[in-house]
């Protein structure tokens, strides 16, 4: 029996997908086998000996200590793409809204109450403070084509614009999906200064905060609307509030808005909505669930965030799995012992990323405690799980 830890409410429509008859859930539950959560701190959590992943119901996981989990070798998993639906909308919204002034203009209708029969009028006359161009026929530059940047890309040519896009390591699964007429900035420079519209999507880390900066502003065409429906940090404040003061940036639009951003007109803040449909909880729930249950009963594993994606069809009387750390000849040492222990290997699978390396080995045997021991005991290996077939 599987022991499942929620830290936030998770959607029933992907708990659905634990047997009951091999996983208990709880929210208060000792000695998880895996977490699941959505946006709970989890920084200072201590982890069970026993905790073997934890899955991020959505794509950050910046709520999470990824570096402490690769040291006790615990697989973090999150789910990529999920929610791409729904924030891929919220951001066409957005490209309508930073244009049209749709969200200031109600707010001021909305100041007429009480004036009765002059509203007509008074609304006739201040229409004129609410103007704002059409999207048709204008430049979106789209900064990251991963499963939310190739859905705006798509959705804005379909609305008539001039789509560019940037990404130096589009996967190729997004390849396949962005459609031919969005063409290829060479840079990201180029897209910055031909761009009439900026939509961000890209992961917040050392690389990426604060790329929308003073430098970055300087190359842009007065007037560009930009929006950020990635992470706050990729856009430095200071630099965007001058370049709003300039007149370089006539809107920005942000599902992480700063309270320093708040008061200012040109700012429309969004409280992180990007996610927040009900379409978009159970998928990334679903997918969430079927990551874990895959490694748990086949170690199997896929959308991780610090160890290789490694997938295996079950063959042998057992399966060894080994997390260790991406240094040279562990295989060697792995095998060895193995063959030194008159273990044969079925089959075998070698993954590596960063610091970290995982490996599935099938076997015909079954594995004794006293090769477990050995296995465990060799310098670099951060963790071993053993599965028999059922």
């Amino acid at each position: 029996m599987f022991k499942i830890q929620t830290l936030n409410k998770i959607s029933t429509v992907g708990l659905e997908n634990f047997s009951r008859d091999s996983y208990e859930i709880a929210s208060e539950i000792m000695n998880p086998d895996a977490v699941l959560v959505r946006s709970a701190d989890m920084h200072e959590t201590q982890f069970a000996p026993t905790l073997k992943a934890i899955a991020r119901a959505g794509a950050g996981v910046n709520n999470i200590p990824i570096e402490k989990c690769s040291e006790k070798g615990i697989v973090v998993m999150n789910t990529p793409g999920a929610n791409a639906n729904s924030v891929k909308e919220l951001v066409i919204a957005a490209l309508l809204i930073s244009s049209r002034k749709v969200v200031q203009g109600i707010a001021w209708a909305k100041t007429l109450a009480g004036k009765g029969d002059e509203v007509p009028k008074l609304i006739e006359k201040g229409k004129t403070n609410f103007e704002g161009p059409e999207i048709k026929g204008k430049r979106l530059g789209v900064i990251g084509l991963g499963a939310i940047g190739v859905k705006v890309a798509n959705d804005a040519i379909a609305l008539g614009m001039e789509v560019t896009g940037y990404d130096p390591i589009i996967s190729v699964e997004a390849a396949w999906e962005l459609s031919r007429t969005v063409k290829r900035a060479l840079s990201l420079d180029s897209l910055l200064s031909k761009s009439d519209y900026i939509s961000l999507h890209v992961p917040l880390n050392d690389k990426t905060k604060s790329m929308l900066n003073k430098d970055k502003f300087a190359l842009m065409k007065k007037g560009v609307r930009i929006l950020n429906f990635a992470r706050g940090g990729l856009v430095k404040n200071e630099d965007l509030k001058a370049a709003i003061k300039d007149g370089i940036v006539a809107s920005y639009v942000t599902d992480f808005p700063d309270d320093d951003l708040l008061a200012i007109d040109n700012v429309i803040p969004v409280p992180h909505l990007g996610a927040s449909t009900p379409e978009a909880e159970d998928n990334c729930a679903i997918m969430a669930v079927n990551q874990v249950r895959n490694f748990l009963e086949y170690g199997n594993i896929k959308n991780s965030v610090n160890f290789p994606d490694c997938e295996m069809d079950p063959s042998g009387k057992t399966r060894i799995l080994v997390g260790n750390r991406n240094v040279p000849n562990m295989v060697g040492q792995i095998t060895t012992l193995l063959a030194a222990e008159k273990i044969n290997i079925a089959d075998m699978l070698n993954k590596s990323k960063g610091d970290l390396a995982y490996n599935i080995i099938d076997i015909d045997n079954v594995m004794s405690e006293t090769a477990l021991a050995k296995l465990k005991a060799v310098g670099g290996i951060i963790m071993v799980r053993v599965l028999e077939k059922q």
